[in-house]
């Protein structure tokens, strides 16, 4: 089978589709042609290991409490939805942050993989990650603190 050209034209207008959305994927068929766009890095796939936890091995690794009893902390980064959380782009790569970085808004602070696609979780605001709340591996859910950016 010969290959299939593309418009160079398609391709743009889906990444500009995608840019305006907030996609991170798209695809389009039509009869025998198909394009697909995914914007991000490509990831390794990644082995995942489920290890059951017991109760008391639950609590210990709970985060602590914020100081004020019911009260989120303010410069929490939270989760926009379920998925399991990365704090590297691939295995064995070094951490997107570490307590005491510097980020810039924008700045990729970890990866969600919900349904196998990588989604990045970005910095809303200039400033320096006080804690990190999560672990590679972890899952998470919507609206779950994951990072503390800190002035």
């Amino acid at each position: 089978m010969a290959p299939i050209p593309f418009e160079p034209g398609a391709i743009r207008m889906l990444a500009k589709l995608m840019a305006e959305t907030g996609l991170t994927e798209i695809e389009l068929a039509e009869k025998d042609r198909r394009i697909r766009v995914v914007r991000g890095a490509v990831q390794a796939p990644m082995q995942h290991v489920m290890i059951p936890a017991t109760p008391s091995a639950a609590i210990a690794a709970e985060p602590p409490a914020p100081a004020v009893a019911g009260v989120a902390d303010p410069d929490a980064v939270l989760s926009p939805m379920v998925g399991v959380a990365y704090l590297t782009p691939e295995p064995n790569a070094p951490s997107f942050i570490s307590v005491g970085a510097r980020v810039e808004a924008g700045q990729t602070l970890l990866l969600i993989e919900a349904m196998k696609t990588f989604n990045p979780i970005t910095a809303p605001k200039a400033g320096t990650v006080t804690r990190i709340l999560v672990e590679s591996g972890d899952s998470v859910d919507q609206g779950q603190p994951l990072v503390v950016i800190g002035p």
